[in-house]
């Protein structure tokens, strides 16, 4: 898995970020029930993504020069060490981490990934392991072979040859569309955000995991 945590714009000439957004937004639809837990969830959502990003990078910087023996006994150098055990789940009042996560290096990565992100460096919001790339994925294939459900021939070989070519359409597409959706509509950049606990728990279901609390501020 490849990355960038260069700072980035946004695509489509929408408006950039900016620190009251959300907190303007409140203002202008207090009548809005659940408004307020909403906007959160997006922008700890963005905060899951970037704190992932910053504990690969804290990982490659750890590994990079640490030599390492290769079959043929040679020493060999490790460039980069990427977190694809990771996983994480946000809710409104913080996410969950899970995964073999050193505590130090996410006591370290959760306030720098929450400034990198602030001062500018909104891609780290997305991650191209996001759950919301599964949904769009799923969307598209349903959407695509349903249509050409409808507009083929009924015959059994016309029917399987639009559901593959369905697929492979919606393959083609989820990873872009993915990254939109997150971008403009499951995630926003953390500005109400402030860092309140880390914790080693366990989810609603048992399973261990960390847990970062955060809360609103405006």
């Amino acid at each position: 898995m490849t990355y960038t945590t260069s700072a980035q714009t946004w695509d489509f000439n929408v408006p950039t970020p900016y620190p009251s957004q959300d907190t303007d937004l409140l203002k202008q639809l207090p009548f809005v029930p659940g408004l307020k837990e909403l906007l959160m969830l997006r922008q700890v959502h963005a905060l899951e993504h970037a704190t992932v990003w910053v504990l690969a990078d804290l990982a490659n910087a750890n590994y990079t020069s640490r030599p390492s023996r290769s079959r043929a006994g040679t020493a060999t150098t490790v460039h980069e060490m990427d977190n694809d055990t990771l996983g994480g789940l946000s809710t409104e009042q913080g996410f969950y981490l899970y995964g073999e996560v050193n505590v130090s290096d996410l006591r370290r990565a959760v306030p720098l990934a929450l400034n990198r992100l602030t001062q500018g460096e909104w891609n780290l919001a997305v991650h191209p392991r996001c759950g919301t790339n599964l949904s769009v994925g799923m969307m598209l294939t349903a959407g695509l072979a349903l249509g050409a459900h409808l507009l083929l021939p009924r015959g059994p070989i016309e029917q399987l040859i639009g559901l593959g070519l369905a697929t492979a359409t919606a393959t083609q597409l989820t990873p872009d569309i993915g990254i939109l959706a997150q971008r403009y509509l499951t995630t926003a950049i953390p500005f109400n955000l402030a860092v309140e606990d880390i914790s080693d728990t366990s989810d609603i279901w048992g399973r261990p995991a960390y847990f970062v609390q955060v809360r609103w501020r405006d």
